[in-house]
C-alpha cells in the first residue's frame, strides 16, 4: 500500500506526541514504498514533523534540568525509497520546533533530482540560514539514510569500517540526591562504563556514591562546571584515583588558555564538547584538550561529523562519538562512526521511554551495528 501523503505543517499549530507519527514514518521501516513508485524522475521531496521524547527520569547537568527534549522528525523521499532523519534541540542549543519549522519549511529539496549528489545538496542547506544546525543534520541524516538504503549498503560499510571495531558506551548518570544517583546506577548494570555528570558542587558526593555500588570505569563530564584551574587539577588527581578514565568539559568552552594549562598539567584525558561544535573549530583546539566529543546534532550531521573525525586524527587527538537526548534514529547515525572511536556516548534513546524506533543495540555494554542498510533504523 502506498504511503499516505500527509499534510505536514504549515505555519500554524504543531503537533507533539508518538502515536500519530507512526503512521508516517512507517515507510522508514522498508526504505521503499509499497506499489508503484511517482516519484520517477521527480525530485527530493522533504517533509517532517515534531516529537516530544519523555525522559525516564529527570536528567540533570551542571546549569540545568529537564524531563522532555523536542525533536523533528524528518523524512526525505526519493524514486520510492524512504530515508529518515531527526533533530534532537535540547533547549540550551536555541533551537525548538518553531524554528526547525521555520528552517526546514524554507528548503527547497525539490530541485535536486539526484540524491548522490550529497556535497551540493547539503552545501545548499547549510547556507540558507545561519545556526540550526540540529535541523540541517535532520536532513543530513535522512540523505545518508536514503542513501544507504537505494545501495542497500549501511554507512559503516560503505565507509569500509568493520563493526565488530564498535566501542562500548557509556550511560549517563545526571546529577541527583544519592538515593536516585545509586537507583540509577543499579539500573545501568548491564553496561561498562559510566558517564558521571558534576559540576554542581557534589563531586565527591556523586562520585562517592557510585563507587559504592559499582567499580567499573568512570567519565565524567562537568558541562563547563569548574571555575578555577588549580581546583580543577586537585579534583581530577582525585577523579583518577577514584577511577575515571578521561574529563569532559571542565571549564569555560570560551577560555582555551585556561585550558591548555589544565589539560598540560592534567594526568587525564580532556575532552571538548561546548567547546567544539564544528570542522573549523577543531585545529584550534589541538594543546587546548587531548580531544573532541562529535555530536550530530550540533555538527550538522554525519558528513561534517566523518570531516571532524578525519582531522582529529590528522591531530593526534583523541575522539568520542556523542549524542544528545535522541531517538534511536539520531543514535544509529551517529554510531555509524563508531568503529573508528576511541569512546563512545551513544545511550540517547537509552534515556527515553518513547522511542518510535528500532536501530543500535547495546550488548554487555558494546555498541552493536545492524546490517540494515541505510543508518540501519526500523
Amino acid at each position: 500500500m502506498k504511503l499516505d501523503r500527509r499534510k505536514f505543517i504549515g505555519s500554524g499549530g504543531l503537533l507533539a506526541g508518538g502515536a500519530c507519527l507512526l503512521p508516517l514514518f512507517s515507510a522508514c521501516n522498508s526504505g521503499k514504498e509499497g506499489g508503484e513508485s511517482s516519484y520517477t524522475g521527480s525530485g527530493l521531496k522533504l517533509s517532517f514533523e515534531p516529537f516530544d521524547l519523555q525522559l525516564k527520569h529527570v536528567f540533570t547537568i551542571a546549569s540545568f534540568s529537564r524531563t522532555t527534549t523536542p525533536v523533528m522528525l524528518v523524512k526525505i523521499e526519493w524514486e520510492g525509497f524512504v530515508g529518515c532523519g531527526e533533530a534532537s534541540m535540547p533547549p540550551y542549543l536555541g533551537e525548538s520546533h518553531e524554528t526547525a519549522t521555520k528552517f526546514l519549511s524554507s528548503l527547497k529539496l525539490d530541485q535536486f533530482t539526484d540524491p548522490f549528489r550529497l556535497n551540493e545538496i547539503l552545501a545548499y542547506v547549510d547556507g540558507v540560514a545561519k545556526g540550526n544546525c540540529a535541523a540541517k543534520a535532520s536532513v543530513d541524516i535522512a540523505l545518508h539514510d536514503l542513501i544507504g538504503k537505494i545501495v542497500d549498503k549501511p554507512w559503516f560499510q560503505i565507509w569500509g569500517y568493520n563493526q565488530e571495531d564498535t566501542p562500548v558506551t557509556t550511560f549517563t548518570i545526571g546529577i541527583d540526591k544519592p538515593e536516585m544517583v545509586t537507583e540509577k546506577v543499579k539500573e545501568a548494570a548491564p553496561y561498562k562504563m559510566l558517564k558521571v555528570k558534576i559540576g554542581r558542587g557534589t563531586d565527591e558526593e556523586m562520585i562517592n556514591t557510585i563507587r559504592k555500588v559499582t567499580d567499573i570505569p568512570l567519565c565524567v563530564d562537568v558541562n563547563q562546571g569548574w571555575k578555577d584551574k588549580h581546583e580543577a587539577l586537585d579534583k581530577i588527581h582525585w577523579l583518577k584515583e577514584q577511577g575515571v578514565v578521561f574529563v569532559e568539559q571542565p571549564m569555560d568552552k570560551y577560555d582555551l588558555d585556561t585550558m591548555a594549562w589544565l589539560t598540560q598539567h592534567s594526568p587525564l584525558p580532556t575532552i571538548a564538547d561546548e567547546g567544539v561544535q564544528r570542522l573549523v573549530d577543531v585545529p584550534k583546539l589541538k594543546g587546548a584538550y587531548s580531544g573532541i566529543n562529535i555530536k550530530l546534532m550540533k555538527c550538522t550531521g554525519l558528513r561534517e561529523a566523518h570531516k571532524m573525525l578525519n582531522v582529529a586524527r590528522a591531530l593526534d587527538m583523541k575522539v568520542m562519538i556523542g549524542c544528545m537526548t535522541e531517538t534511536s534514529c539520531g543514535v544509529s547515525a551517529a554510531a555509524q562512526l563508531s568503529p573508528m572511536v576511541d569512546w563512545a556516548d551513544l545511550d540517547g534513546n537509552l534515556l527515553i521511554s518513547n522511542d518510535p524506533y528500532e536501530g543500535v543495540i547495546v550488548q554487555n555494554g558494546k555498541v552493536i551495528l545492524p546490517n540494515r542498510s541505510g543508518i540501519g533504523i526500523i
